[in-house]
């Protein structure tokens, strides 16, 4: 008996932000922005829309295919850097929204790492009390808020989303590995400065910039090639099997580019690897989940299969998982 990912979901916005306008907007060539990112469009939230309102639904699709009801669940975790409000969690929220009046909810700030660090925490939760039987973990941003789309940048790489999962007991196999690391010496690397104690939102703050997304891209990206391959190697080391034994591997959406840049590293065939970035961009902590669902949705797992997912996020926090499917 194990503990595992048995059902999927995923919601993206019906509303595209493609290269052509948003290259107008930033005054750049629209193959710029593919040289730069491989993304091609990104999803952006309706007006009315928060991140509850996105996780909320992603969450409905994962309960529909696990065939469970929302009262089922114990857990509810939302991992999210663009949460509704400062306070309270927007896991509150999305536990409102669902109805799962017999869960638990929190939210997970580890940003674009909080899906790998939310999976864990669902993982641990069901293992150390065995009246726990489902845990909903969701990945949800609305980015578009929180860039500056006047400026290079975030603006052409983020994007709006929220992915699923249902985790729950499993015959075998299940989520068979998990490592977490956090080095907060490298904070100053990204985020989003202004609203918190520090820099409270203030006409100084609003009119610096403080309350949008910023990165140190060339930086950021260096620091992913060197600690890859000892984070993969330390997944795998786990459970005593090399790279080639795995069957898919569903990485954070970070950039296309990059992403080109991480099979090389790891030196592995581009087909074991399923990607979203080219139609949704980097849409943070969601893009694991909605990647793995729609990895699901176009029938690449099987029973048996073994997935490893990897993240990177500021913090710095990251992370992988490695999963035996069986839904």
């Amino acid at each position: 008996m194990g503990v595992g990912i048995v059902a999927t979901g995923s919601y993206l916005p019906m509303s595209v932000l493609g290269n052509a306008e948003l290259a107008a907007r930033i005054k750049v060539d629209t193959d710029w922005i593919v040289q730069k990112t491989g993304i091609r469009e990104r999803r952006i939230a309706a007006p009315g829309d928060a991140t509850s309102d996105l996780a909320a639904r992603a969450g409905k699709r994962a309960l529909r295919s696990a065939g469970i009801a929302a009262t089922d669940l114990d857990v509810v975790i939302v991992a999210t850097g663009t949460g509704d409000q400062p306070s309270p969690a927007t896991a509150c929220y999305v536990q409102a929204k669902l109805r799962a009046s017999n869960a638990v909810a929190f939210d997970v700030m580890a940003v674009c790492s909080g899906f790998i660090y939310g999976l864990t925490i669902a993982r641990d939760m069901l293992f150390a009390d065995q009246s726990r039987k489902y845990a909903l973990v969701v990945g949800a941003e609305v980015y578009s808020r929180f860039v500056d789309y006047q400026q290079k940048g975030a603006s052409a790489l983020l994007g709006d989303g929220a992915g699923a999962v249902i985790v729950g007991r499993t015959e075998s196999g299940g989520i068979l590995a998990s490592r977490l690391v956090t080095d907060g010496t490298l904070a100053h690397l990204g985020g989003i400065a202004g609203g918190g104690s520090r820099h409270p939102a203030s006409p100084a703050t609003l009119s610096s910039g403080m309350h949008y997304v910023t990165m140190d891209g060339r930086t950021i990206r260096e620091m992913v090639a060197s600690l890859l391959p000892g984070l993969v190697t330390a997944l795998t080391d786990l459970l005593a099997i090399k790279l080639s034994d795995l069957n898919l591997i569903v990485p954070h959406q970070a950039n296309g580019t990059m992403l080109k840049e991480w099979v090389q590293l790891l030196d592995i065939d581009p087909e074991i690897t399923h990607e979203t970035v080219t139609r949704y961009g980097n849409t943070g902590a969601a893009s694991i989940p909605i990647t793995l669902d729609d990895a699901v949705q176009c029938g690449r797992l099987s029973p048996g299969d073994r997935i490893l997912s990897i993240s990177f996020g500021a913090g710095v926090a990251w992370g992988g998982v490695i999963v035996e499917w069986e839904q």
